[in-house]
Order: structure tokens, then C-alpha cells, then sequence
């Protein structure tokens, strides 16, 4: 990126949540905390130290396929980041000591996300969506895992998965590509091999109804279904389908649930995709005398997009934005750091932007009015945390059968 003076570099390793035997659960994010607690010849102070007096950032994220480890700084200190990163990723302390402390963070990250309803509402929505797979776990492991979790276990995790064979380097900005990748071999000091894990894909089943009762002042509200998986051709119909139902705030929930009746602050819908499942879900705050209502109108929408489709001028809508999305991320060296780290990991390859484009623009009314169908014929489960109990919800459950 030859307008910037910053570069981001970033380690993808292809191991997250979902690939954690059921008792090392939150082993993948108890790692993303310890990395940058230190080195064998730097300290995490030291870290953080080097990483101020130039104004860099680092940082790191879990997710269910992956873990992510990044610094952004300037390009003048690219030797620096690669530095840092380098010796995290090849030779990390793994101190009992710090295990221990992080072990403490981590149990009070646990607390803090349990203490948040809508927090609470999206991971109960998870484990009902796939009940009893380690898709349907939380990234953070649960309190009694994280709590049995030693230093030899995350050194045994850490020496499996953290291999160059299950890694990705991403880098974006004011650098070149054959010098980054020689200043990265020479730092080299990890074990060879390694693999990309072995994964099962989750069964059929799902749990229809999950209610967590709460004296909360709010509702918090998730109702999807299961979708597709990240390789299958109808994602392209199926992002421009999330922007109408709920993707944008020119979409239909956003204007028929807050524009037009006020019945809620936040609604909106989300897609995810994994190597073998996807789910669309629809995330609702609204008071609870207003639930009942909020749902027949997600339930009607979604009913709607099956029966009659969207609109041309709703299709040129979510083209348009998603267009401009994508090509407005360009312009940022994190993000198109991101497209290329997550890309690579995930697909083998990095699309042009111009095929990106190509995908969006080659999607039809027919398409998505297709995959509308798809989506209300799948079983729907819903989650919802508030004052009140599951047999608030008895009209509901059958209308979230698969037809």
C-alpha cells in the first residue's frame, strides 16, 4: 500500500474453539492472553514497553476456527513487529506463573460475559443451534474448564497446533513481499510441520427454545436458523438476503421494528459461516411487554422474503452496500490484513476484489428468493434472556419446526 506510512502483520493460526477436546476448553483463548505475557528473553512489560515508544498497537482475537495475533505501527518499525511477533509465536514463556494470573482475568472475562444478558442470550443461542458440539461452545471455555487448565496442558496444545503447517502470516502496507518473507524465515525458530485439524461437522439436531429468566430491564432476544458454510456458492445470496432482512439501517427490521412502531433500540441480523455450517441469526434489546410483538414481525418477515422475495430496488440496495463496504475496507492496512490472513487460512487463496465484486453482482432476485425458502423450511431456535420463563414462548415453539 504504497499511500501509507503504517503496516499491520498478523499470525493466523487455524485452531480455535471448535477444536478443543471437550476438557481443554478455552485452551485456544487462554493462549491469545498468554502469548504476549512474554518471551524467554522479554518480559510482557518489555512488550508493551517497545510497542509505546513508537505508538504501535498489538493485539489478538479467538474465534471458533482460528486465532488471530497482530501489531500495527509504523512501517519504519517493521523489524520491530516482526520481532515481537515472532518470538511470541516461536518461543512463548509459558510461565506456570502466568498461566496463573491469566487464569484469574480469564475467570473474571467468563463472569463478566455471564453477568451480560445479550452477551448471554447470543451463546446460549450458539449451544442450541449445535447442541452438544464444540461449535456451540463459547470461545472462553467454561469456569470449570479454564479452572483445570495447567501449563503443561497449554504447552501440549500449544506444541500441537502452533506449527508452521497450520499457520498464515499476513502482512498489509508500506512494505514489500519478498523482503517481509525473508525477514520472517530468518526468524524462524519453531518446530517444522504440523497440520490443519481434523473436523467433524455438527448433527441435525438443535434445541428449539432456551430461556434464561433474568430480572432485567430489557429483553434480549436471538432467532435464526442454520445456513451454509463458507465454501458454498449461496453465501453470496445469502449476505445480500442478511442486508435486507436486517443487515443495514435501511433494512426491513431496522425500519418496521425502530422507525416505525419504536418497539426496540438494536435488531439487527448477522450471518456466520464455518467450514461445514453457517447460521443467520436475528438479534433483538426491546422491552418486555414489547416481545411478542417483535417476534411476529421477525417470524412475518422472514415468512414474506420466502412468499414473495425483495424488491429490485432492495437487491440494488444490498449490492450497493456491500460493494462499498468491501472497497472501503481496502483502504485501511488492518483490514485488508484481515482479508488476506483470513482468506488464506480459510480458503487457500485471496480473491481479487474485482472477483469479490463479481460474485455480489452476479446474484438475482431468484437467488435470494430461493434462499429465503431454504431458510424457513430449516428448524429455527431462538434464545431469550428476560423476566419471564419458556412457557411465555409455548405459541411460538411450533411455528419453529422445520416444515
Amino acid at each position: 500500500m504504497a499511500d501509507v506510512r503504517s503496516v499491520a502483520v498478523s499470525f493466523w493460526v487455524g485452531t480455535g474453539s471448535r477444536d478443543e477436546p471437550d476438557e481443554l476448553a478455552g485452551a485456544s483463548h487462554f493462549l491469545e492472553h498468554l502469548l504476549f505475557k512474554g518471551t524467554e528473553t522479554r518480559s510482557a512489560a518489555a512488550i508493551a514497553e517497545a510497542l509505546d515508544e513508537v505508538g504501535g498497537d498489538c493485539n489478538a482475537f479467538t474465534t471458533k476456527e482460528y486465532t488471530t495475533f497482530y501489531v500495527r505501527l509504523l512501517s519504519e518499525h517493521l523489524a520491530l513487529g516482526l520481532d515481537i511477533l515472532s518470538e511470541i509465536m516461536w518461543g512463548p514463556a509459558l510461565r506456570p506463573s502466568d498461566v496463573d494470573a491469566e487464569r484469574s482475568v480469564i475467570l473474571d472475562e467468563i463472569l463478566m460475559h455471564s453477568d451480560e444478558p445479550a452477551d448471554l442470550a447470543a451463546e446460549q443461542w450458539q449451544s442450541s443451534l449445535f447442541p452438544g458440539h464444540a461449535l456451540g461452545r463459547d470461545t472462553l471455555g467454561t469456569a470449570s474448564t479454564v479452572a483445570g487448565l495447567t501449563a503443561p496442558d497449554i504447552r501440549r496444545f500449544f506444541a500441537h497446533h502452533y506449527r508452521p503447517d497450520n499457520m498464515v502470516v499476513s502482512v498489509a502496507g508500506d512494505c514489500g513481499h519478498a523482503a517481509v518473507a525473508a525477514d520472517l524465515q530468518r526468524r524462524f525458530t519453531g518446530q517444522p510441520g504440523g497440520s490443519a485439524p481434523n473436523r467433524q461437522a455438527p448433527g441435525d439436531d438443535i434445541r428449539p427454545l432456551h430461556v434464561v429468566r433474568r430480572p432485567t430491564e430489557q429483553a434480549h432476544l436471538v432467532y435464526g436458523v442454520r445456513s451454509v458454510s463458507r465454501f458454498s456458492e449461496r453465501r453470496w445470496a445469502l449476505s445480500v438476503l442478511n442486508h435486507v432482512l436486517g443487515g443495514g439501517l435501511s433494512s426491513r427490521l431496522f425500519q418496521k421494528v425502530r422507525e416505525e412502531r419504536g418497539l426496540a433500540y438494536s435488531v439487527w441480523s448477522e450471518r456466520a459461516a464455518y467450514q461445514d455450517a453457517g447460521s443467520l441469526a436475528v438479534v433483538v434489546g426491546t422491552a418486555p411487554e414489547h416481545v411478542d410483538e417483535v417476534l411476529r414481525i421477525v417470524i412475518g418477515e422472514l415468512e414474506l422474503l420466502a412468499e414473495h422475495g425483495i424488491t429490485e430496488r432492495e437487491l440494488a440496495v444490498a449490492k450497493g452496500n456491500l460493494r462499498a463496504e468491501l472497497l472501503l475496507s481496502g483502504e485501511d492496512s488492518g483490514a485488508r490484513m484481515s482479508r488476506l490472513g483470513a482468506s488464506m487460512l480459510l480458503h487457500g487463496e485471496v480473491r481479487t476484489i474485482d472477483q469479490v465484486l463479481a460474485s455480489i453482482e452476479a446474484v438475482d432476485s431468484a437467488q435470494v428468493l430461493a434462499e429465503a425458502g431454504y431458510l424457513v423450511q430449516a428448524p429455527r431456535t431462538m434464545s431469550a434472556v428476560g423476566p419471564f420463563d419458556e412457557d411465555a414462548f409455548t405459541d411460538l415453539v411450533p411455528a419453529m419446526a422445520a416444515r
